[in-house]
């Protein structure tokens, strides 16, 4: 899988509020992790002459439908080489901490996971290759960053629009570059799926709300929006992957 060498940009910020300084927390620790088990990688290559975490967690369809499940979530962990995860981790980078900002670290975390669970269905559905890679994880995070800039293009202004057509292009031309040999497009295609799902049921909706000093901004989506919308994509994805596992479709 390959990731968005292009550049991003993050969501502006509306003109009525500006939110405090915010640190991406989970954002740093999907990209310290990230980095951590491709040294891990590295290092088992080095010492054992084996990719050890990658034959454990790799997307293979023939062992996902021996019953390793976890191979549907681990792959967006894994990657296939340093200019693999370079592209990855600085597309996580870029577009990571403003998603977050707006999201908050529990939808963000449950955004990027189910997107990766969503990418990884769909390649498992569709595609008999191998594959790894967080690509799946971030074409969800570009389609949710789409999904948020148009549900609140009346709050951001011109900027809205302006944004979106960068996300839009950005999809675009991967998803055409991801008609490579050797890229998993389906993967990618999937995580669009996911996360646009779940941005448009769960993600940030903004209205704007007179204050006593100042206009506020009150996400009319709340937790229990994000708990119902995680579980139901989750619940759709499974159902497809256990029919591919218990029929053969």
């Amino acid at each position: 899988m390959t990731t968005p060498p292009t550049s991003f940009t993050s969501p502006p910020m509306p003109p009525v509020e500006r939110r405090p300084i915010w640190q991406p927390r989970v954002t740093q620790v999907i990209l310290a992790l990230t980095i951590a088990i491709y040294l891990l990688q590295l290092l088992t290559q080095y010492l054992l002459g084996v990719d050890l975490p990658g034959e454990m967690g790799v997307k293979a369809n023939n062992l996902i439908v021996q019953g390793q499940l976890w191979r549907l979530f681990t792959p967006m962990l894994l990657h296939g080489s340093i200019l693999h995860i370079a592209f990855n981790m600085y597309a996580l980078y870029a577009i990571g901490p403003g998603l977050e900002r707006y999201y908050r670290r529990y939808r963000y975390l449950a955004l990027y996971i189910l997107s990766g669970f969503t990418g990884n269905v769909l390649s498992f559905l569709i595609s008999p290759q191998p594959s790894l890679g967080a690509s799946t994880a971030i074409f969800g995070l570009l389609a949710a960053e789409g999904v948020f800039l148009y549900q609140n293009r009346r709050i951001f202004g011109p900027a809205a629009r302006r944004s979106l057509i960068n996300v839009i292009t950005i999809a675009a031309v991967n998803l055409v570059i991801g008609l490579s040999p050797g890229i998993d497009n389906w993967g990618h295609i999937g995580g669009l799926i996911g996360g646009a799902l779940f941005a448009w049921f769960a993600g940030p909706l903004f209205r704007v709300e007179m204050g006593l000093s100042q206009p506020t901004l009150v996400d009319e989506h709340d937790s229990g929006d994000a708990l119902r919308a995680g579980l139901s994509i989750g619940a759709l994805f499974a159902v497809l992957a256990g029919l591919k596992i218990f029929l053969g479709f």
